[in-house]
């Protein structure tokens, strides 16, 4: 009985935890509206809106990461409201871009429980394989390479016209990131990779390790850099086991 009401309290805490998403390249909040359902109350799941996409489609889309994140914070911290205890979960660009929040919003007082990095070497690590400035067909092969994956709304010229600049402005800003600080953050961080992924290695995305002065895990998952599209369960059920400090 005692065990079963520890058991209890635990997922009532983690009810209160919001896990924050952060979109990658030419993604929107939306893309993770089924983890609400997939989380089963485990938490409160929110995803960073950024300009150019969505419910903000006709905002101009960043082209520098640090500047995203400085200028989203005040947002993101209206929504999670007062006393609010959080998990950031990015990948790839949205890894980069979670690490920068992390320092925005742990300065602002709010209890950051965990860092989640997915399909992202560690924050000094630049790029050395290139998209963004190729023109437009060369560009979107070049994205599709590193993906593994061509997202079918590509093929149709109107949603194409939409999709392309967000995506190439998303790319453009994730190549030139240059972390605003040497800092490490003081929060434990898992860093997630498909066991397949051609863009990413195992040694980056274990470079992680040393943007943190707390714990680190790491998982991989069947797939390639962007397993996660198929692995939404999986992903949460990895962040629900290293619940406990790492």
């Amino acid at each position: 009985m005692k065990q079963a009401g520890a058991s209890a309290a635990e997922t009532g805490d983690r009810a209160r935890t919001t896990l924050l998403c952060v979109p990658f390249a030419g993604a929107g909040p939306s893309f993770f509206h089924p983890w609400r359902e997939l989380s089963a109350g485990r938490w409160r799941v929110t995803s960073v809106e950024l300009p150019g996409r969505e419910r903000r489609i006709l905002e101009t889309p960043y082209r520098n990461v640090v500047e995203a994140a400085r200028n989203s914070v005040d947002d993101i911290l209206a929504d999670l409201g007062e006393g609010a205890r959080t998990v950031l979960f990015g990948h790839s660009l949205g890894a980069v871009l979670a690490y920068e929040l992390v320092h925005l919003l742990s300065a602002r007082g709010v209890r950051v429980e965990r860092l989640v990095v997915s399909g992202s070497p560690g924050p000094w690590t630049q790029r050395e394989r290139r998209a963004a400035g190729l023109p437009d067909d060369e560009f979107l092969a070049r994205v599709e390479e590193f993906a593994g994956f061509r997202h079918e709304a590509l093929d149709h010229p109107e949603m194409r016209e939409l999709i392309l600049p967000v995506l190439q402005a998303d790319c453009e800003m994730h190549e030139a990131y240059v972390p605003s600080t040497d800092d490490p953050v003081s929060v434990p961080i898992l860093s997630l990779r498909g066991d397949r992924d051609g863009l990413v290695t195992a040694e980056e995305a274990r470079q992680w390790r040393k943007a943190t002065t707390a714990g680190f895990g790491y998982a991989e998952f069947p797939g390639d850099h962007m397993y996660l599209v198929d692995s939404g369960r999986e992903v949460l059920d990895a962040i629900e086991k290293t619940a406990a400090p790492l």
